[in-house]
C-alpha cells in the first residue's frame, strides 16, 4: 500500500508544469468569459451590500463598510475561483473527458496531475483576487502600495481551497454532489469568517468555530494589508493556511488513487 501511494506522488519538481500549461492553453480560448464569471459574485456582494448596508452601518474597525467588505471579497473571490475550477473543470477532465487517463499513459504520475491542477486553480484564484484588488484600490477602498503584499496571500488562499475541493472531486460520483459542498460548507464559511461583518459580532461559540476556518485566516491577513493596518499573528495564519493546503493535497491523492484503480 505504501509503495502504491508513493508511486502516485509527484515524480519530480517540474512535471506538474505540463499539466498547468495544458490547462492554461485550453483556458486562453475563453479567458475573458472565465474572468468575468469569477468576478461576478464578489463584485455583486461588494457593491450591493457595500453601498446598501454601508449607509446604515457606517464605519467598521475604523474604515468605511465598503472598504471593510472589499478585503473580505478579495479572499472570497480567491476561494470561489479555485473551488469552481477544481470541482467542475478538474472533475470533467478526470471523469467525462478522461484527460487524466490519457496523461497517465505518459511519464506523468497522478501526483503530477493533482499538483498541476491545484497550481492552475490557484492561478485562476490569483487572477480573480488580483482583479478585485485592483478595482477596489482604484476606487479608493484600499491603500495602493500595501495591496501588493496581499498578492501572495491571495495565491495561498487559492491553493488552500483548491486542495480542499480536490477531496470533494475525489469523493463525488457526479456533478450533482458538488452543491452539498457549496451550500453546506462554502456558504456558511462566507458568513462566519468575517468577510461580511466583524467576527467579534458573533456569539462566542461561533467565533471559536470561525477561527478554525481557513477563510477567516486568509481574511485576517488580507484585510489589514488592504486597509494599511498592522497585522498580528502572521506566523499563525500562514501556518494554518499551509496545513490546509498540504494535508488535503496528500489525502486527495490517496482518494483519487483508490478511485482511479477501481
Amino acid at each position: 500500500m505504501i509503495e502504491g501511494f508513493a508511486a502516485a506522488l509527484p515524480a519530480n519538481a517540474w512535471n506538474w508544469v505540463a499539466v498547468w500549461r495544458r490547462n492554461y492553453l485550453a483556458w486562453k480560448k475563453v479567458a475573458l468569459v472565465s474572468l468575468l464569471g469569477n468576478l461576478a459574485d464578489p463584485m455583486i456582494y461588494l457593491f450591493g451590500l457595500g453601498t446598501g448596508l454601508g449607509i446604515m452601518v457606517g464605519r467598521v474597525d475604523g474604515a468605511s463598510y465598503i472598504a471593510f467588505l472589499a478585503a473580505g471579497m478579495v479572499a472570497v473571490s480567491a476561494m470561489t475561483a479555485s473551488t469552481l475550477e477544481t470541482l467542475y473543470a478538474a472533475f470533467a477532465r478526470m471523469h467525462s473527458q478522461r484527460t487524466w487517463e490519457a496523461m497517465l499513459y505518459t511519464h506523468i504520475t497522478l501526483g503530477d496531475i493533482v499538483l498541476g491542477e491545484l497550481a492552475w486553480a490557484a492561478t485562476k484564484a490569483f487572477m480573480a483576487g488580483t482583479a478585485i484588488t485592483i478595482v477596489t484600490a482604484t476606487l479608493g477602498y484600499a491603500a495602493w502600495p500595501s495591496v501588493l503584499y496581499a498578492l501572495p496571500i491571495i495565491a495561498l488562499t487559492g491553493c488552500v481551497f483548491a486542495s480542499l475541493a480536490m477531496i470533494v472531486t475525489a469523493l463525488s460520483p457526479s456533478y450533482d454532489y458538488f452543491v452539498f459542498y457549496q451550500t453546506l460548507v462554502l456558504t456558511p464559511m462566507l458568513f462566519l469568517s468575517g468577510a461580511v461583518f466583524p467576527l467579534n459580532q458573533l456569539p462566542g461559540a461561533f467565533q471559536q468555530i470561525a477561527r478554525c476556518m481557513p477563510l477567516s485566516h486568509a481574511i485576517d491577513l488580507i484585510r489589514p494589508v488592504m486597509l494599511d493596518h498592522p497585522i498580528s499573528g502572521i506566523a499563525l495564519h500562514v501556518g494554518v493556511l499551509g496545513l490546509y493546503a498540504l494535508l488535503p493535497f496528500f489525502l486527495s491523492m490517496a482518494l483519487l488513487r483508490r478511485r482511479l484503480m477501481r
